[in-house]
């Protein structure tokens, strides 16, 4: 069995997380989802509220054989403690992959236990606009031990970041919109636009 394990901090998960999620259900038998507190980035919105648009948006892709979910006990600021969760839930004999984002890549070295972790798990690398995946940064992970693929996706140019800071709407899908509506979050002037 091949599981993907994708934490995200989802601040808010946008349509990117959506075409990423369909992508990786289609390659694995299982894909566990999570919001996740990243200590190298600062988050705006409190992680319930980002599990819970991150369900929407799971609960909004359409595809066949549902083997998409949020596994939000999986969560955790180390990475190393999610795999053991993982392991603990699903068992030891399981191929896992750690997806990340391209921005991610650069910083996976100073992760906690990094050669911990990168002996337990295969990692996949999502490319992502705007964001180059220099061979010295893949070579880095691949000498503490790192078995590392890169997806052949190309992710939609949106962002959390961009919706936060530029209020572009069209980068969310209508559950995670009204979510956002009904529990006012990330207040400035867009909050009452519509998408539709």
């Amino acid at each position: 069995m091949k599981i993907a394990l994708f934490g995200t901090s989802a601040d808010p998960p946008t349509a990117g997380h959506l075409i990423i999620l369909k992508w990786l259900s289609e390659c694995y038998d299982w894909v566990a989802v999570w919001a996740a507190d990243n200590p190298l980035k600062s988050q705006q919105t409190p992680l319930p509220h980002r599990a819970a648009m991150l369900e929407l948006l799971i609960k909004d892709i359409n595809i066949a054989n549902q083997n998409i979910a949020l596994e939000q006990d999986l969560s955790s600021w180390k990475t190393l403690e999610t795999v053991g969760k993982a392991k603990l839930k699903w068992g030891e004999n399981i191929e896992y992959t750690l997806v990340i984002g391209a921005d991610l890549v650069n910083q996976l070295p100073r992760w906690y236990h990094v050669e911990d972790l990168l002996q337990q798990v295969q990692l996949l690398v999502i490319p992502r606009p705007g964001y180059i995946i220099d061979d010295s940064s893949l070579e880095k992970v691949k000498q503490i031990g790192g078995q590392i693929k890169i997806a052949n996706l190309i992710g939609l140019d949106v962002s959390s970041t961009a919706f936060r800071e530029q209020g572009d709407i069209n980068t969310l899908t209508p559950p995670v919109i009204a979510y956002i509506h009904q529990q006012h979050l990330y207040e400035c002037q867009y909050v009452t636009q519509k998408r539709f």
